[in-house]
């Protein structure tokens, strides 16, 4: 009999699997902190045989390579994937024993990346469950313009194609666990719910229910701003990357804070953005620990950019290198816990600004003099507030300057990328409010909200 373990990483929209019988079980796709995986084959009593990765991922940093050094497992990767370290190569067709009776297949489904693998679990026979990476997701699939640009049409029709196979291919009842769609980047679009078969692809999934130049023409026309760190993340799997350091970084004091913000390094507050707006260590960003910190911290800071991290707590500072990690920030320079009070010299007092709800931006009169939107483009393109100025959240550290004067009411959809904003704007000596409020609120409060092919600013 075999199992599946979903192993999930929430903050960056991904899930990895652990798959097997009663002894010996293949880990597909693992995350870079391998201490999860092999928790998760620690609680099944089983071996990890096999290690498989379904193509050289663009959004985080694998583990395989490391917990195949620790297990001995055969690490299997695509055979035409170019990497600089041992594997086994695996081509369409190739199958694996990973226990008694349970097989491991693969697929070859080009499109997220010309060298994408599925792979079709077995069990004596018959098929029990597909692993389909970046390839077809839950309503949707896995962009294709991540590799070169002048690949990205060639990749989606092959997307469309693999997708096509999948179905043709596997019983409408197997169950279909991607790596990516989970709010994941790597994802063409978001969809709602937590798990899908083939059976339920095929009724509603572009890719299987539209003609090829109808879905291209519509995924392409949908693909937005890749964050800017893919761009070291497949370099990186590629080479081989170095086991996880998730051992404490050096201690910072209120001194070397400030010695590290007068060196131009990042210092990045991860308190809740309530705390962070009432006091905070001026010149300091925040990114919450719970607000995807991987993936806008790793999208906006300068690649290799000393980054020092203050937190409430160990806990909260571990965990959040643990996240940074897993997409390449290894170690930050420094940290330190404790309150804001800890973190700036004696007798200085903590920077703050407002914070504040879209009825609250109704009630200005005439108006603040910039309203600034936050949000990507996608959302935007839903609706606006009438003169508001739009920089997505992963542009403004580069764009500060195309920020109007004045008084500043930024926001974005929930809260969270406003504060984001909010600090980066305060950094920069802006006069700045945070609109801590769903967007929704915005009609309630009589904002005049208006749609069209521009986007005002």
């Amino acid at each position: 009999m075999f199992f599946i373990d979903t192993i999930s990483t929430e903050g960056l929209g991904n899930r990895s699997y652990l798959a097997g019988g009663a002894e010996t079980a293949v880990v597909v796709d693992p995350p870079r902190d391998i201490d999860r995986v092999l928790a998760a084959a620690t609680a099944r009593g089983v071996r990890v045989s096999h290690v498989v990765e379904t193509h050289l991922h663009n959004d985080y940093v694998t583990g395989g390579l490391d917990l195949t050094r620790i297990t001995g497992a055969a690490y299997l990767v695509p055979a035409a994937a170019r990497v600089s370290f041992a594997r086994t190569p695996v081509a369409d067709g190739d199958t694996v024993r990973v226990d008694d009776g349970i097989t491991l297949r693969a697929m070859a489904t080009p499109g997220h990346t010309p060298h994408h693998t599925s792979y079709v679990l077995e069990d004596r026979g018959s098929v029990a469950a597909v692993f389909t990476g970046g390839s077809l997701l839950l309503g949707s699939v896995g962009r294709p313009d991540l590799v070169e640009p002048r690949l990205t049409e060639q990749l989606a029709r092959a997307q469309h194609a693999s997708a096509r196979r999948l179905a043709a291919e596997l019983p409408d009842e197997t169950p279909v666990l991607p790596t990516h769609g989970f709010g994941s980047f790597c994802s063409s679009s978001q969809s709602e719910g937590d798990a899908t078969t083939i059976g339920k692809e095929k009724a509603g999934n572009d890719a299987l229910v539209k003609d090829v130049d109808s879905f291209v023409a519509a995924l392409l026309a949908g693909l937005e701003d890749v964050p800017a760190y893919y761009a070291h993340m497949g370099p990186a799997n590629a080479e081989g990357p170095a086991p996880i350091d998730l051992t404490a970084p050096p201690r910072a004091d209120a001194a070397s804070i400030a010695q590290r913000l007068a060196a131009g390094e990042w210092v990045v507050d991860l308190r809740n953005r309530v705390a962070f707006a009432e006091g905070h260590v001026a010149g300091s960003f925040n990114f919450e620990a719970g607000g995807r910190i991987a993936t806008y911290l790793a999208w906006m800071i300068p690649w290799g950019k000393p980054v020092t991290l203050l937190a409430e707590s160990p806990d909260q500072l571990a965990a959040a290198q643990r996240e940074l990690a897993r997409v390449g920030i290894d170690r930050p320079a420094a940290a330190a816990t404790g309150t804001v009070r800890d973190w700036i010299p004696a007798g200085d007092d903590p920077q703050s600004f407002p914070r504040a709800t879209f009825a609250d931006l109704a009630a200005q009169h005439p108006g603040p003099d910039v309203v600034l939107d936050v949000r990507r483009d996608s959302e935007r393109a839903t609706g606006w507030i009438e003169g508001s100025v739009h920089i997505p959240v992963h542009h403004l550290h580069r764009r500060l300057a195309d920020v109007p004067p004045g008084q500043v009411w930024v926001h974005c959809a929930g809260g969270m990328r406003a504060a984001v904003a909010a600090s980066l704007l305060d950094a920069a000596g802006r006069d700045v409010v945070a609109v801590d409020d769903s967007f929704d609120a915005a009609t309630d409060a009589g904002l005049p909200l208006t749609t069209g092919t521009g986007t005002g600013g």
